[in-house]
């Protein structure tokens, strides 16, 4: 797995490393909304990834590393595969699929109390496509019987495709820990590639976008969180540790800006007070956050702002 997409220290920390070391690449795949960040950011305990109950949330590659002694895994949150309408989606789709080509190991997640649907074979598919096998992960069982289980498990392994096949819930961390276990026993041998304070290797500024959309998308709903992005304008730290933050949320159209705003500001305000409030947990300091709601029609499709949010494309 290459360092392109999202960066890091290559081998960072290896010195001293022990011979039977094990370090390797996890993609976790799936639809949109199946629960791949809530697993992450479990498995790693420590948010990582934004999570909203709004499809393709995860828009880029989201890295989370995870140390358990003689070993390393790290994960690759993937964008939901979803059917795309702008290039923004065509190339979160292309970009989980070259993940799930240069990974060591595929955790495939599905929703299992929605049961299988289109979009979960879909993703099977695109498993077959890349030669793969993985890991199946039957995510949200505490919101189902166990009988459900049953037939999902049956028809799963009539695919081919998965070696293991785990119930679990990332919400509550059920059945977690065998999945942690599997996924360690799949490494391959191989110093670390990140020293053991390092959780993630997302940009600053790109973590601090992605926490003011993230309050976008929970305080918002229909086509406004899909229609946004956050651009981050400038962001330093004065002599008294005050972290100044000037962001601007662009929108697809003037109605949509109206909505962001609200009546006389108020939703605005409500978006920037949360995202502050998370952004000094995560800075350690205080913030001083100052937004502003642009229109830029057809940012979707707009291939050097798509690149300034975070997508890596060539």
């Amino acid at each position: 797995m290459t360092d392109q997409e999202g960066g890091g220290p290559e081998a960072a920390g290896a010195t001293g490393t022990p011979e039977d070391f094990r370090c390797g690449f996890v993609a976790l795949v799936g639809r949109a909304n199946v629960g791949k960040s809530t697993l992450m950011n479990t498995l790693v305990g420590a948010k990582l990834s934004i999570v909203s109950a709004v499809p393709q949330t995860t828009r880029f590659p989201v890295r989370g590393i995870l140390h358990r002694g003689n070993s390393q895994l790290v994960f690759i949150d993937t964008p939901g595969v979803h059917k795309p309408r702008y290039r923004m989606n065509e190339e979160m789709v292309r970009l989980t699929e070259r993940v799930l080509r240069e990974v060591d190991a595929v955790a495939v997640l599905v929703d299992a109390s929605d049961g299988f649907g289109p979009g979960d074979r879909f993703v099977f598919e695109l498993l077959r496509q890349a030669g793969r096998r993985g890991l199946l992960i039957l995510n949200k069982v505490d919101l189902m019987s166990k009988e459900r289980l049953l037939p999902m498990i049956e028809e799963a392994n009539g695919t081919g495709l998965f070696e293991e096949i785990v119930p679990l819930s990332a919400l509550n961390g059920e059945n977690c820990d065998r999945l942690e276990r599997l996924l360690l026993d799949r490494l391959p041998a191989g110093p670390p590639h990140y020293p053991p304070e390092i959780l993630t290797d997302l940009p600053q500024r790109l973590a601090v976008s992605e926490i003011i959309r993230e309050q976008v998308c929970l305080k918002t709903r229909q086509e406004i969180p899909h229609a946004t992005a956050v651009m981050i304008d400038s962001m330093e730290q004065d002599a008294n540790g005050l972290h100044r933050i000037n962001a601007t949320v662009l929108v697809d159209r003037e109605s949509q800006k109206g909505i962001l705003i609200g009546e006389q500001g108020r939703m605005m305000k409500a978006i920037g007070t949360d995202a502050r409030r998370n952004l000094e947990s995560t800075l350690g300091g205080p913030v001083h956050l100052s937004l502003w709601v642009k229109v830029r029609e057809g940012w979707r499709d707009d291939t050097s702002l798509l690149r300034l949010i975070g997508l890596p494309i060539p």
